[in-house]
């Protein structure tokens, strides 16, 4: 009887012999169909949000952000090459440089400047997708983290989309530091020294863009020492430093030439000399923080019924940790299992970290709602926080009745209260548009009067010439006239020498009271929702 030789399927055939023979426990979950196209369906959708969002001027840009802008314009012309964050010697300014291509073939427009951050938003959700089967391989829960992750309250899309300094980078970052952590610590074949390069290269990074994601930096560099130190003694080690040298270059070139320490800058900015009450803090840390910084508010404010989330995450940072701790003890024989809890481990130190530290600073304290935004690394912890919750939901047994009724509710109240937090962001869209007109009515109403020189406050100033593209120059002054804090200051030179300087005010604030006690020497005209103040002569 004539033996028939079975050839191996061409696709398989054109697959390296390192895959072929990967063990079941590193390869993906097969994908299931429905989940999959729910997953895609609600990627698109969280990407289309935002882009709806930037289309409509929203979320509401701010001096901040323009001071970026102005930095990328300045990149663009070849004019100066940041390294810092106008004004200060600290947070990098990788949105500007991102922007300055599209600056030089589409114009400056914070719509143009949003679109590396809406692309650092479609990336880490990707990421975070990514990871979570990795670490759990169930696609029905991939589709939850990513549903979750494409809503968007009014503090998560500002994080996410204003280029105002580090934070749409930040969480890009950490889910591409923990799941490179995760392939590298389990041995997964094929570019292990472009991993290790890349894994360097992102924590130096983000060394200079923003410290805030250290801890994830922190968490995920101690996984790779836990399970590849001999790996890292070679090769390895010498390529992960040298991506992180390469990374850090901008801080490190800066701090050996100008002879500054970024390290102090930072600790001072942060605020921990300044009085605030331990009581706020702690609310502010504890309380309200998380609920704001994780998505779970309306824009600017929480209702009570809000705050529920200020309870659940201890316990769910607890029951991650205790899961994760009780796998890395009894799976001493499956490498694979054993690394997904270090890595677990990893992420919830990481966010106990950042609470910890937003917690004791005085900002917890002082301005707990504009501040929650330096809780926004927490999202790259949420795959790991929900998922001892899903798998309550999966138990069987009369006993364990109890445990997934209260998971299901603890899920529904999570999607729920996001979906509420969004609905309120998309219901100030009409609002923040029409602002925005006003502003763009301002601009054109001076460049028409030819005004070039004004004074005006710190979120007038950078806002009015980045949206001029410079044609107006502004300084800034505080309510009583006096010179205030310009972070760029070739524009204070430029505006004092100018003769006949305009000032420019909100309609109803100080400065506009302030400036309508003096109209015996200046001519005011109204240009909806703005007063500008010219010299007579």
């Amino acid at each position: 009887m004539t033996e028939v030789r079975r050839e191996p399927r061409p696709a398989l055939r054109a697959l390296p012999a390192t895959l072929r023979t990967l063990p079941d426990s590193l390869r993906l979950p097969r994908s299931p169909r429905l989940p999959v196209l729910l997953t895609v369906f609600a990627f698109v959708a969280g990407v289309g949000y935002r882009l709806g969002l930037m289309l409509f001027d929203a979320p509401p840009t701010n001096s901040d952000e323009a001071t970026m802008g102005l930095a990328a314009l300045h990149i663009s012309r070849g004019q100066e090459f940041p390294v810092w964050f106008y004004g200060q010697t600290y947070m990098g300014t990788l949105e500007a440089w991102l922007a300055a291509p599209l600056f030089a073939v589409a114009g400056p427009s914070t719509f143009v400047l949003r679109l590396p951050t809406l692309a650092m938003y479609a990336l880490f959700v990707l990421l975070i997708w990514r990871l979570t089967l990795r670490l759990t391989g169930d696609h029905w829960f991939a589709l939850l983290v990513v549903g979750l992750l494409a809503l968007g309250s009014d503090r998560i899309v500002k994080n996410q989309l204003i280029a105002g300094g580090g934070y749409p980078e930040m969480n890009v970052a950490g889910a591409a530091l923990a799941l490179l952590a995760y392939d590298l610590a389990v041995g997964r074949p094929g570019r292990r020294l472009p991993r290790w390069t890349s894994w360097g290269l992102l924590a130096g990074l983000m060394v200079w863009v923003d410290p805030l994601v250290l801890p994830y930096v922190a968490g995920t560099g101690l996984v790779l020492v836990a399970f590849r130190w001999r790996e890292l003694r070679g090769r390895a080690g010498g390529l992960l430093t040298l991506g992180a040298l390469v990374g850090a270059a901008p801080l490190l070139v800066d701090s050996l030439v100008a002879g500054r320490n970024p390290l102090t800058a930072v600790l001072t900015a942060s605020g921990a000399e300044q009085p605030a009450g331990w009581l706020d803090r702690l609310y502010g840390g504890l309380v309200l923080g998380p609920a704001l910084g994780m998505g779970f508010c309306d824009p600017g404010r929480c209702a009570g019924w809000q705050l529920w989330w200020a309870v659940a995450l201890p316990v769910l940072l607890a029951a991650a940790a205790l899961t994760a701790w009780h796998t890395l003890r009894r799976s001493r024989a499956d490498a694979v299992a054993r690394v997904g809890a270090a890595v677990t481990l990893a992420l919830v130190g990481a966010a106990v970290a950042t609470i910890a530290a937003y917690t004791v600073s005085s900002a917890a304290g002082r301005t707990p709602v504009e501040s929650s935004r330096y809780l926004s690394c927490l999202l790259i912890s949420v795959p790991v926080l929900l998922w001892p919750l899903w798998r309550a939901t999966r138990l069987g047994g009369r006993r364990s009745a109890t445990a997934r009724v209260a998971a299901v509710l603890v899920l529904t109240a999570t999607l729920g209260t996001a979906i509420v937090a969004t609905a309120g962001a998309v219901g100030r869209v009409s609002a923040v548009h029409a602002d925005e007109g006003r502003h763009t009515t301002l601009v054109a109403a001076l460049r028409e009067q030819g005004v070039r020189h004004v004074y005006g406050t710190y979120w007038t100033c950078n806002r009015l010439t980045f949206a001029s593209a410079e044609d107006v120059i502004c300084a800034v002054v505080d309510d009583e006239l006096r010179p205030g804090h310009d972070r760029y200051r070739p524009y204070r030179t430029a505006v004092h020498a100018a003769a006949g300087a305009a000032w420019v005010a909100p309609d109803g604030s100080p400065l506009a009271a302030r400036l309508d006690q003096r109209l015996d020497s200046l001519d005011r005209f109204t240009v909806d929702g703005w007063h500008v103040y010219l010299p007579r002569g």
